[in-house]
């Protein structure tokens, strides 16, 4: 599918699907059996299960039973179909009321709830864009449940705005490393205990403590410690705390 974000459509037809304005939206023709909600579900299939490759038209056409271009009829292309997809998730995240006393388990249920989105949705990663997000209902939804994490912490609302995309922005280019990882594993058939045994002879031979000192040292110690040199486990728990601490320093408890 190549390149791909949200955001990418024609803004007026992408709206009006987004909030299934009947004013706004595709002409509606004779015999029509499918929904936009249908199509929409087509695609998170094709996405989940195959990757964001397999969300063609034709693909979503062929999973709903109908030719391609009666798929054209209810949403207007694949750019469209992508932030309809992302709100579409956005809508199904759990929102339970805010009882968390502190501001700082909140941003960590925040963080450890979109985790759980892009890990059960890895394709997330590659389409997600913070500065155009779709604005349908979902993305509101979820945009108005996270600021609440922020209440009482005498932010600014243009400050609490940053905050809040600075830690998504955390979370998101985590979930990328830890799927761009896991997909290097699977491409190469190949675990990062594996990869590191085979060139450890090379390694041995060219890497010379006396010229790089900290790298052997340091490189070894983080190995030995993850089992690889570089963990998704410990990166996400080190970067969070660090990112919460770093908003602690502009945050009244």
């Amino acid at each position: 599918m190549g390149d791909v974000s949200t955001g990418a459509g024609e803004p007026s037809r992408t709206l009006a699907l987004l909030w299934r304005d009947p004013g706004g939206g595709r002409r509606r023709g004779p015999g029509r059996s499918l929904t936009v909600d249908a199509v929409v579900e087509a695609g998170l299939a094709l996405a989940d299960a195959e990757g964001l490759t397999a969300v063609t038209m034709r693909g979503v056409a062929q999973r709903v039973g109908v030719s391609t271009m009666s798929v054209y009829t209810y949403v207007p292309g694949k750019a469209e179909l992508l932030d309809l997809m992302v709100d579409l998730l956005y809508l199904r995240m759990p929102r339970p009321p805010w009882r968390i006393r502190t501001w700082r388990r909140r941003l960590e249920r925040v963080a450890e709830t979109n985790r759980t989105l892009f890990a059960e949705h890895p394709w997330l990663t590659e389409v997600a864009v913070l500065s155009r997000p779709p604005l349908g209902p979902g993305l509101m939804a979820k945009y108005e449940h996270e600021l609440a994490a922020l209440d009482g912490t005498g932010l600014d609302d243009v400050t609490a705005d940053a905050a809040l995309a600075h830690l998504l922005g955390f979370v998101q280019g985590q979930a990328r490393a830890a799927h761009d990882a896991a997909r290097t594993t699977r491409d190469t058939a190949m675990s990062d205990a594996v990869w590191w045994a085979a060139n450890q002879p090379l390694l041995e031979r060219v890497l010379d403590p006396a010229v790089y000192p900290r790298a052997v040292r340091i490189g070894a110690a983080a190995g030995e410690a993850h089992g690889s040199s570089w963990s998704a486990e410990h990166a996400w728990r080190f970067g969070l705390a660090r990112t919460l601490d770093g908003l602690a320093a502009i945050i009244n408890d």
